[in-house]
């Protein structure tokens, strides 16, 4: 019993944090824009980010916005179109860390 119980607590543990966004009672499209807003502004005011780097996030968020639109333009927002809003805000989220991680300052 000693040896299962730290491998299923790591099954479970991995579990969990895969399964944040897709989930239906996860966080939704609209809490996860207003969040990388939030990263946005943080890295701009930390100086973390550059000119060209916030106005390429920007641009990226602007798009998911505009996803969102076209797929909410018939009144219905189908489990499909909500992942594939999900996954392209996981990029967005990826795209906001690496900028935000990188070299480059804003002088």
């Amino acid at each position: 019993m000693k040896t299962t119980v730290p491998a299923v607590l790591a099954i479970l543990g991995l579990a969990a944090g895969t399964a944040h966004a897709h989930h239906p009672n996860g966080p939704g499209v609209n809490h996860r824009q207003a969040h990388q807003h939030l990263r946005i502004d943080g890295g701009v005011a930390s100086g973390a980010l550059t000119r060209g780097e916030t106005r390429f996030l920007a641009g990226q968020q602007r798009a998911i916005r505009a996803e969102e639109r076209l797929y909410r333009s018939d009144g219905v927002l189908t489990p499909a179109e909500r992942v594939d809003l999900h996954r392209d805000l996981d990029r967005a989220s990826r795209s906001i860390w690496i900028e935000k991680h990188d070299a480059e300052r804003r002088r």
